[in-house]
């Protein structure tokens, strides 16, 4: 059967199994945050801060390691980064109070800032364009698949082993598929020894060409006079600000609004993240039908506009249920949405990019992710201030209503000249 597998699909797999390790490490912070904070002594706010910490450092180094990406190749940047944030999650078991906790986390989200941007690269060279969709749509499934994962069985693992040493366990996973990614990926199919020159050929004739005498290094200047680039950071910043709740609150919001114990408040907040890895299959696969009939700008706004418009009334609609089970189908409608929206997103980076694919989805990544940091902030303080949740959701779905609106001007086939 593995005979079967094309070399192209093997590096799909392991782009997968990267996604999904990715966020089972990043999700396990928000499970573990009751007996963290107890441990620690840190109230919501002060974890509010420990969670916008990583997103501040996933933020600042996007367009950094998506340059390195650009410049020393997907192997190198990809194992290099994957051991480091490993390193930096198993570190996490050893914090003994807010400030370690606060400067672990923030190194940690650094060390993970060169995951897509790194496999957007890859991308770029590995894979043929009219494929790119449901690529993308596959990678980012397994990151909400690892979170859906990581609910459960995180809290097992804190249940059996305690906080501290779960970290250590998952940090060990990172450091064996880093060894992996290392010995078995070559950047280019040019370089991948094992390929079939028929697979070779025919990855060279049918990925994206760039232009004769284009520009190979990419200035900022450039990124700053793209309107394509503009937009993109704009949507991607809404589009995160209502994904990094379910990413950070929406266990404890669950477990807290409806006195849920831990093991079952898990076992709600996996169905939004099954219906994000839904919503990257069903958008990938639709970027890509779209393209197949020559309308390249329709198969990058198509999916994304649906998507805004769905995470709006979803944000909405959960608001209105009085049950744990009526919130959770609604919230998994946002999500689903929300996730409608990165194959698309991702694949008008490797778009406008191609070989500086990296830069400019890291440059994206890095804004999607100080809307991160201002959800993981807002949240807490929001509900502070006004005294309900019910504030956040309303600002989240507004978001979600400029993201759709930004959508409409995108020219994909434009570049970045536009």
């Amino acid at each position: 059967m593995l005979k079967w597998i094309k070399g192209r699909h093997w590096v799909a797999i392991g782009m997968f199994l990267l996604a999904l390790l990715l966020y089972i490490d990043r999700i396990c912070i928000s499970v573990a945050k009751d007996p963290i904070a107890s441990d620690l002594e840190l109230s919501d706010k002060a974890m509010g801060w420990v969670l916008s910490a990583f997103a501040l450092g996933y933020a600042l180094l996007q367009v950094p390691s998506g340059l390195l990406a650009d410049r020393i190749g997907p192997r190198r940047v990809l194992s290099g980064i994957v051991a480091f944030w490993s390193a930096l999650t198993a570190l996490t078991g050893a914090a003994w109070n807010f400030a370690s906790l606060l400067f672990i986390r923030f190194f940690f989200g650094a060390g993970e800032a060169g995951a897509f941007p790194g496999m957007s690269r890859a991308i770029y060279s590995w894979i043929p364009i009219k494929e790119r969709g449901l690529i993308l749509g596959l990678n980012f499934s397994g990151s909400r698949l690892g979170a859906a994962f990581a609910l459960p069985m995180v809290a097992w693992l804190i249940d059996v082993f305690g906080w501290r040493l779960s970290f250590v366990i998952l940090g060990l996973v990172g450091i064996i598929w880093a060894g992996v990614w290392w010995i078995a990926f070559r950047d280019t199919p040019e370089e991948q020894p094992g390929l079939t020159s028929l697979e070779r050929e025919y990855i060279i004739a049918h990925r994206q060409q760039s232009v004769q005498n284009e520009r190979t290094t990419l200035s900022s200047s450039q990124l700053l006079r793209s309107r394509n680039m503009w937009l993109a950071i704009g949507q991607y910043f809404c589009s995160n600000f209502t994904f990094f709740f379910a990413l950070t609150w929406l266990f404890p919001y669950l477990k807290t609004t409806y006195q849920l114990e831990a093991m079952e408040a898990g076992w709600y907040a996996v169905t939004p993240f099954l219906a994000g890895a839904l919503g990257n299959w069903i958008a990938g696969g639709w970027v890509d039908s779209i393209f197949r009939r020559g309308k390249w700008n329709l198969s990058r706004r198509g999916p994304a506009m649906a998507g805004f418009a769905l995470a709006a009334m979803g944000l909405i609609g959960s608001l209105y249920m009085e049950s744990a089970l009526g919130a959770v189908l609604f919230l998994s409608i946002a999500i689903f949405g929300a996730d409608m929206t990165l194959p698309p997103s991702w694949a008008l980076c490797v778009d406008i990019g191609k070989t500086n694919s990296g830069a400019v989805s890291g440059t994206m990544n890095m804004a999607g992710n100080l809307g991160s940091f201002l959800t993981a902030l807002a949240f807490p303080y929001l509900t502070a201030w006004t005294g309900s949740n019910d504030s956040f959701f309303y600002i989240a779905a507004i978001f979600n209503l400029i993201a759709l609106l930004l959508w409409w001007r995108v020219k994909a086939d434009r570049g970045l000249l536009y």
